[in-house]
């Protein structure tokens, strides 16, 4: 198997938070069944997840023989986000803004590898990675902001003075 440039490496990151991201906002849509414009919010995300994947594979295609090393490494970066997902949303008791703390966060890394490929990319003047950063950047940034408005929607309808559980 070839081995992995930093930028390599980076953009199969990249590509397995993109399918991270869509197990991730199908399980957030089911904690918010009944909030139709969230839960079309999260299905557009994940539109927008599989569109990335499809691009940055398109692009991992195109990397001298490495396409199996970054799917590979792909594999391992969905693994470990899917183990987060689990452990931050496993338990009976999660509910919608439980699954919109959890997108918080995954949606701000997942903005700041876009950041990293996009610099990396500059720097290494790899012309289809920064392309493929340019697109996905500002496709991110709106990612965090739906899930930080819509959590910060959903927290002001809780009582902040009822018991939890």
């Amino acid at each position: 198997m070839a081995q992995l440039t930093q930028l390599d490496s980076k953009l199969a990151e990249v590509l397995g938070l993109a399918q991270a991201a869509q197990v991730a906002t199908r399980t957030v849509a089911g904690l918010a069944k009944g909030d139709r414009e969230l839960v079309a919010t999260l299905n557009r995300m994940r539109d927008e997840a599989k569109e990335t994947e499809k691009r940055c594979k398109a692009v991992a295609e195109k990397r001298d023989g490495k396409k199996t090393a970054i799917t590979k490494k792909a594999r391992e970066t969905k693994a470990e986000a899917g183990q987060m997902l689990e452990t931050y949303l496993g338990g009976e008791e999660a509910d919608a803004l439980d699954g919109l703390e959890f997108l918080i966060m995954a949606e701000a890394g997942e903005l700041g590898h876009w950041e990293i490929v996009r610099t990396m990319a500059t720097k290494a003047k790899d012309r289809n990675v920064v392309k493929l950063a340019d697109w996905a950047t500002p496709i991110q940034q709106g990612h965090f902001e739906a899930v930080r408005s819509s959590s910060l929607a959903l927290a002001q309808e809780e009582d902040p003075n009822e018991p939890e559980g």
